[in-house]
């Protein structure tokens, strides 16, 4: 983001990345064998996020989760990380400000799951009946850099940013690591059509795999 503000003309008031923090709940040892393979919520329109669902690894360990709540920092990955600048800048942003103002409910309602264990696996036993607080302990946590655009939309498509010498991917969505020979080929070619560069006869789509 700070790279295509200085390198975009249109960059500084076209897309803000707002930090979301989740966090993951292990289930016991004991109570793995209640979950075989990957178990998710119906996805809700309205939000980019997935959900918390549950999510066996290959070594056995099940996951459940994550939840979604502001981070108070870039790198927030606990709820006692701040950084008073960067939060300062996600509460100003209008983009935030429309946002907060639509979906307040939503934000209080995973605020409270999050401090609240009872109130997060409520929300796990609408799939899982079985699971009681005392069957999970904390996991991992991990920050989604959630774009968002000055209307109050939560983006959730790629979003490709172009300067006059240089091109941004100011959001890639998941699969991105999954499809990212794809996103670099399709990179490459708009960058190509963009410029005057006579290379368009000498490249092949196996320079993108490569990472030119």
């Amino acid at each position: 983001e700070k790279l295509a503000q200085m390198t975009s003309d249109d960059a500084a008031d076209s897309l803000k990345i707002v930090p979301f923090r989740g966090d993951y709940y292990a289930l016991r040892p004991e109570k793995r064998h209640l979950v075989r393979g990957m178990i998710y919520p119906v996805p809700d329109p309205e939000f980019p996020f997935l959900g918390v669902h549950f999510t066996r690894l290959i070594n056995g360990d099940v996951w459940a989760g994550p939840n979604a709540v502001l981070a108070f920092a870039r790198e927030g990955y606990k709820r006692w990380d701040i950084h008073l600048g960067e939060l300062a800048e996600t509460l100003t942003y209008p983009g935030f400000l429309r946002l907060a103002r639509k979906y307040w409910k939503t934000g209080l309602t995973e605020m409270y799951r999050d401090y609240v264990k009872g109130a997060y696996v409520a929300q796990l036993k609408r799939y899982m009946p079985e699971i009681e607080p005392g069957d999970l302990v904390p996991g991992p946590s991990g920050v989604r850099a959630q774009a968002l655009e000055r209307s109050g939309l939560l983006v959730d498509d790629f979003k490709i940013q172009h300067g006059s010498r240089v091109a941004h991917v100011r959001n890639a969505p998941s699969p991105a690591a999954t499809s990212s020979l794809v996103i670099a080929r399709m990179i490459v070619d708009d960058v190509l059509q963009r410029t005057d560069l006579n290379l368009a006869r000498s490249y092949s789509p196996n320079m993108a795999a490569v990472g030119w």
